[in-house]
């Protein structure tokens, strides 16, 4: 016989649990957009305790949306090993174009990140970060989303994390954290330019960077920060960004 109270514990207790488990890891990511869910999936393979924070309620970022809500994406030839990698279907449309449905393409990037070990928490906001001594990100400070959202002030809990990893879309938000509170830090949120696919797909693999010590950029978010142009609904850039990040915290670590 089921019980409500029961069903209560059952999800306060195992979240909880989860969460003091999670209060100190290797790699903290902000935003599960498909970057960050490649990344996470690949610091998890590799043994390296990872937690990503998603502000909305959905995973994925804009991936969802396929284009103008046409579920459908393209991604270029040189990604299609990725998508075999998270088990992702997809058909060669015409010479370096593939196209694979968005709603599976996110399904199985979060599945896949979350059976390799990773840990998604959705509806929390990075608010801010931790700086110590050593002038080096060391952790994220958090929030419900709902509190952001409803103007309220209630104080944050932070956890922390040897990297960071911003790859909150075109906001960029924790890069501009850290350009707002450390003047010190060496640079600016330029914005990122009108759509050009091919150049700013080209970009991510320059932009993706560590951007401050502790702090790495993937995504759409290091087209952000670096003045890359837009790319609309192709996602091979995205995809082997979030491969990069991981390639370049494993090497932090």
């Amino acid at each position: 016989m089921l019980d409500e109270e029961k069903i209560t514990r059952a999800i306060v207790e195992e979240y909880l649990d989860s969460f003091l488990d999670h209060t100190s890891v290797e790699v903290g990511l902000a935003g599960a957009g498909p970057a960050n869910l490649v990344a996470a999936k690949k610091l998890a393979e590799e043994g390296v305790k990872t937690i990503v924070y998603e502000r909305k309620l959905n995973v994925g970022g804009g991936m969802w949306g396929g284009g103008m809500m046409f579920p459908r994406i393209v991604v270029q030839k040189e990604a299609t090993r990725i998508l075999d990698d998270f088990g992702i279907n997809y058909y060669e449309y015409e010479d370096d174009y593939y196209v694979a449905n968005s709603i599976e393409s996110v399904g199985r990037l979060a599945s896949e990140a979350v059976q390799a070990g990773a840990e998604i928490y959705n509806l929390v906001k990075v608010e801010d970060v931790l700086i110590r001594e050593d002038d080096r990100i060391s952790g994220l400070v958090l929030n419900w989303s709902a509190v952001d959202k409803a103007g309220l002030h209630v104080d944050p809990l932070a956890i922390k994390a040897n990297v960071v990893i911003d790859g909150t879309g075109h906001d960029a938000e924790v890069c501009r954290i850290v350009e707002e509170k450390i003047p010190e830090a060496d640079f600016n949120v330029l914005g990122e330019k009108p759509m050009w696919a091919e150049v700013g797909e080209k970009a991510l693999m320059d932009t993706t960077r560590e951007i401050y010590p502790g702090l790495i950029v993937s995504g759409m978010a290091a087209n952000a920060v670096s003045a890359g142009p837009r790319m609309g609904p192709i996602f091979g850039g995205m995809l082997l960004s979030g491969e990069k990040a991981a390639e370049i915290a494993i090497e932090k670590l």
